[in-house]
């Protein structure tokens, strides 16, 4: 009598979200694309591993290398035939970064993003409500918008008045 065993697929979807974890953000390597928030799902479809990923920006240059790394990754763990999906809507939301990213972030020496106000009645209101930022160097929270756009388009560039440095602060959104 011949038993023939059910084989499933290769890794479970944890252990994939795990190795996902390898992965760094190509702008940004002190975080992974799982604490940035850019996973949305991991699953298996047939023989094949389906990950849907979002990014940070539509049209973020970012992407295809995030692509390939993740699929270098999953190559190294036996995942051989891996498929990337592009979901665009919803849009990412920085409140998809985990709080270890955000860390991660600060100690790199980008503010990481803070909840916004969604008060604009007036300008000038708007303004009164905007959250300090504060320097991921000194922790001071007397700093200045230089320019909207810092690094990349997903930050912004501001000084700090307390030690004088420049740093990137993480636009929410």
């Amino acid at each position: 009598m011949v038993v023939s065993a059910t084989v499933g697929p290769p890794a479970s979807t944890d252990q994939i979200w795990h190795w996902l974890g390898e992965v760094s953000d190509p702008e940004i390597p002190v975080i992974s694309v799982t604490d940035l928030g850019i996973i949305r799902a991991v699953e298996w479809q047939g023989d094949e591993c389906v990950i849907t990923i979002t990014p940070t920006y539509s049209g973020c240059p970012a992407m295809d290398v995030i692509a390939e790394e993740i699929t270098k990754v999953l190559h190294s763990h036996g995942i051989n035939l891996p498929s990337i999906v592009y979901q665009l809507s919803p849009a990412w939301s920085t409140d998809w970064m985990t709080e270890a990213g955000k860390q991660k972030l600060s100690g790199y020496g980008i503010a990481p993003p803070q909840q916004q106000v969604v008060d604009i009645s007036s300008i000038r209101r708007y303004r009164e409500l905007q959250p300090a930022i504060v320097c991921p160097q000194c922790g001071s929270v007397d700093t200045q918008l230089v320019s909207q756009f810092g690094s990349t388009a997903c930050k912004a560039l501001y000084k700090c008045r307390a030690c004088l440095e420049p740093f990137d602060y993480f636009k929410p959104h």
